[in-house]
């Protein structure tokens, strides 16, 4: 008599959905999460279905879920190759269709291989929700599964914010919406669609970007918004690239149309609440999101209705001249934002990055860290992620508190967020 079969809720990830924005991989405590070029992918022999990664996601795409024989769960072979998820089956279907073996997984040897990456996960001290008196946030408005797959908005502004003639050629771009209502939140992102296929013949994915201003709009009560984006001619490890979506975007001529999805996130999202601290680390194009906090606060301040509350901004950039947005912030007034620069590159002086000027303020920090109405940003490459974390650890140590007593309070309550790639 046959064994009954065991039959498993095998986690899978929508790649119609999915905005490739590593949220879910680098939330996974034990690497059951890993992509290639095109899609993300759950191996089922190691997915404990501890939930971790579901909330993080900012689009609902992690969330998925299908019934299958646990012997022939869907290999990572098959769903590389996916661009829509297998549909459901009931029970009999299931039991049928693992008699006639029709989802035994495709051995490796059966398809192409590509290369498959996997990323170590962080020790978790990120929170997933978002600030108790955050405004509501709406998403998922336009995407592939939504009535309307997207959303057109025309180029009305355009502008280089890094120095001319260096090599990180960082642009500021204005999205008009027109008379369609498309409502965001400072910290939230939205996805880009470039024109064209990839090399695989299939339209390109969705490319994330940080919204960069303010939710009344870049240009007060207008419906539009504002992108802090980085051309990308080179990968992280130095190799000429040509980015498709960064090139596209910082390319646009003013009147140009583009086609955008979204909103997306939950959870990086700023206080309103009186006399609430905004502490706010960032790198590159990373300082989008803050900017938009600190647009936010200065035009609440200008009308009055600012009630209290200190902005202390920590920003790296390898020189000066590569630093987005720095003439403007030197025009802010320093009793308004507290702002503190990281140089790693100036000939002749010693690098210096953001969690080493974090330490020569540790003084403030840790009066900072200590208050419930102390709210955390970090914003930028994932190898800032680790620096940043170990300086607060050095400066709460350092302050005779206790790091995993004000960690787990910062995760819990909302008040630590980290949004990096």
């Amino acid at each position: 008599m046959n064994a009954p079969t065991e039959i498993i809720q095998q986690h899978l990830i929508d790649p119609e959905i999915c905005i490739r924005c590593n949220t879910c991989e680098a939330t996974c405590p034990i690497g059951a999460i890993s992509h290639d070029d095109r899609n993300y992918v759950v191996d089922a022999s190691i997915c404990n279905s501890c939930m971790a990664c579901i909330s993080p996601c900012p689009t609902g795409s992690i969330d998925n879920w299908r019934k299958v024989p646990k012997a022939k769960a869907y290999s990572t072979s098959e769903q590389l190759l996916w661009d829509e998820l297998p549909g459901e089956h009931d029970e009999e279907q299931i039991i049928v269709l693992e008699k006639e073996k029709v989802l035994s997984p495709i051995l490796a040897s059966e398809v192409p291989q590509k290369e498959i990456v996997h990323q170590k996960s962080p020790i978790q001290y990120g929170s997933t929700i978002p600030p108790w008196s955050a405004a509501h946030p709406y998403i998922n408005l336009y995407g592939p599964k939504s009535l309307k797959k997207t959303i057109t908005a025309t180029v009305s502004g355009n502008v280089r914010v890094t120095q001319a003639g260096k090599t990180n050629d960082t642009h500021h771009i204005v999205l008009d919406f027109g008379k369609v209502p498309f409502p965001v939140l400072e910290g939230q992102s939205i996805g880009i669609i470039s024109p064209g296929i990839d090399t695989n013949g299939k339209p390109h994915h969705a490319r994330m970007y940080s919204i960069a201003s303010p939710r009344d709009g870049e240009r007060p009560g207008y419906n539009n918004l504002s992108l802090t984006i980085k051309r990308v001619l080179e990968d992280h490890q130095g190799n000429p690239v040509r980015g498709i979506a960064s090139n596209f975007m910082c390319d646009l001529q003013v009147g140009q149309e583009v086609q955008v999805i979204g909103p997306f996130g939950t959870s990086f999202l700023m206080p309103n609440h009186p006399n609430s601290n905004i502490l706010m680390i960032c790198t590159g194009t990373g300082s989008a999101p803050m900017r938009a906090m600190t647009e936010w606060r200065r035009r609440l301040l200008k009308l009055g209705k600012l009630e209290g509350g200190k902005l202390m901004l920590f920003f790296g950039a390898r020189t000066q001249e590569e630093l987005p947005y720095f003439g403007p912030l030197q025009n802010l007034p320093k009793e308004f934002i507290d702002i503190n620069f990281a140089f790693s590159r100036i000939p002749n002086q010693p690098k210096k990055y953001v969690q080493d000027v974090m330490r020569e303020r540790s003084t403030e920090i840790a009066q900072l860290i200590q208050l419930q109405d102390t709210y955390i940003y970090v914003c930028g490459l994932k190898d800032m992620e680790h620096g940043v974390i170990e300086s607060l650890k050095d400066i709460c140590t350092k302050a005779g508190l206790s790091w995993d007593s004000i960690s787990q309070s910062l995760k819990t309550d909302g008040r630590l967020h980290l949004e990096t790639y």
